[in-house]
């Protein structure tokens, strides 16, 4: 297992539409612990592969809280086969948006249908955190993120902060 390292907005990559996976094999398993690994690491609860510039469509995630037993799950190829008309507001953030945090709506309950792991097909209902998470991350496989579900306005002052303290990164000396 490895950490990768997570691209941060406004990096073009992030903007790409991720790819079916053909086939769930090992090396497709490698990937998935590599991300689980540099998700722990950031630390997050979701990481989608194109986080880590690989453009297929897989995710993994734990909502384990702080000293429970981890409880990673993985989605290969999920699709969203049903939401509820009631809508939640969640505060979110993510790791390549890295420190801003803003409300986003989305609806309060869901049906993914994906390959896990192994391979095999699994269809998971989804609520709270969890619906709000499989939503967040599979909007990652279209290319969108979170900012993206915000005011034309917030979504530009926010890219205009993270590409200054990129900027300012990259002139500190290691």
């Amino acid at each position: 297992m490895a950490i990768r390292e997570i691209l941060t907005a406004p990096d073009p990559r992030l903007k790409q539409v991720s790819k079916p996976v053909e086939r769930v094999d090992d090396e497709l398993r490698r990937l998935m612990d590599d991300m689980l690994e540099t998700m722990y690491d950031a630390p997050g609860i979701g990481l989608a592969a194109i986080q880590i510039g690989v453009p297929k469509q897989v995710i993994v995630m734990d909502l384990a809280r702080e000293g429970e037993p981890p409880e990673p799950r993985y989605f290969i190829n999920p699709e969203i086969i049903w939401t509820s008309d009631e809508y939640a507001v969640y505060e979110e953030g993510c790791l390549s948006v890295p420190e801003l945090y803003e409300d986003v709506e989305r609806p309060a309950e869901c049906r993914v249908r994906f390959l896990d792991y192994q391979g095999e097909i699994r269809e998971l209902d989804c609520e709270g955190l969890l619906a709000t998470c499989i939503q967040h991350e599979m909007d990652h496989l279209k290319g969108v993120l979170f900012i993206d579900h915000l005011s034309k306005l917030k979504r530009s002052m926010i890219l205009k902060k993270l590409t200054k303290a990129k900027k300012f990164q990259e002139k500190e000396p290691a």
